[in-house]
């Protein structure tokens, strides 16, 4: 007996006439994207743009070592600066507004509202002229410390919420049986809440990290050496704009995917390595120093 269609939950499973219309719609698109990608080319190439000796200078050490390679060192410096102060400002704020006290509670929620609403522009701008009146930082690296400033404040605030949403994620009973073992508010958090809610977090985490990096190319507003800028830079001078913004987005790229990778490894291995909260060899009620529970 031929086995019937399952079906789904979310429509109706399409019949014969509506399987076809759908298959002539995807020809037909397939067909519009490459008529358009057929158009572009053959416009860049008629400009020249596709020519062999545009991409030449990418072939010689000096257009790496004078444009390229001093923005790829800016990026990551930036973006290693930011998502480290990022996630140490955005856990603290997160668990401050988890608070039970009031005042940590709405302090950290003011902070958090009033970074989130302000462009992450506005706030390098203002940090690179408040450093440069201070003479905070030698003038080198002024630009560097406004772009690590915004970014931080910024995405500190994204996280902060996004650790707030993780926690308030898991199953009450979580909290009231840290509570039964006579953890205190902050002892469960650091030993039952916070390592469950990482693991359901990394995945947006992640993603706020990636625009992390991919912001710091906003920086070129203040003087900041980055990726973008630089790679402008190259193609004005070497009249390839098109090759030098294509290599600057495999650059992003391949940063952008090596991130992802490195948490999504991570994630495994939290996942792999977590311990149940409720074990007794890990956790003793305080208070009762040395006290089994069973």
């Amino acid at each position: 007996m031929r086995p019937t269609a399952r079906a789904t939950v979310l429509f109706d499973a399409p019949g014969p006439r509506a399987r076809a219309r759908h298959r002539a719609m995807s020809v037909a698109t397939v067909l519009a994207a490459a008529a358009l990608g057929w158009v572009v080319l053959s416009r860049l190439s008629a400009k020249g743009q596709l020519a062999a000796e545009k991409w030449t200078p990418f072939l010689t050490a000096d257009l790496w070592r004078t444009y390229v390679l001093p923005g790829v060192a800016g990026t990551l410096t930036a973006a290693a600066w930011s998502i480290g102060l990022a996630l140490v400002l955005g856990v603290g704020l997160g668990v401050g507004r988890l608070s039970g006290l009031r005042a940590i509670r709405w302090s950290c929620a003011v902070v958090v509202e009033l970074f989130r609403a302000i462009p992450v522009l506005i706030m390098m701008i203002f940090a690179y002229f408040v450093y440069g009146a201070l003479d905070a930082f030698p003038p080198q690296q002024t630009a560097l410390a406004g772009v690590v400033t915004g970014l931080t404040l910024y995405n500190g605030a994204v996280i902060a919420e996004i650790v707030r949403a993780g926690v308030h994620a898991l199953p009450a009973g979580q909290s009231q049986a840290a509570a039964a073992l006579g953890l205190s508010w902050g002892r469960s958090m650091q030993l039952v809440l916070l390592p469950q809610a990482v693991t359901t977090m990394l995945p947006v985490l992640v993603s706020q990290l990636v625009v992390a990096l991919k912001d710091t190319a906003i920086g070129y507003q203040i003087t900041f050496v980055e990726m973008v800028r630089q790679g402008t830079v190259a193609g004005s001078q070497y009249s390839n704009y098109l090759p030098a913004l294509l290599v600057i987005a495999a650059l992003m790229i391949t940063g952008n995917l090596g991130l992802s990778a490195g948490a999504i490894g991570l994630e495994r291995r939290l996942r792999r390595t977590r311990h149940n909260p409720l074990e007794a060899a890990t956790i003793e009620p305080e208070g009762t120093p040395g006290a089994e529970v069973i």
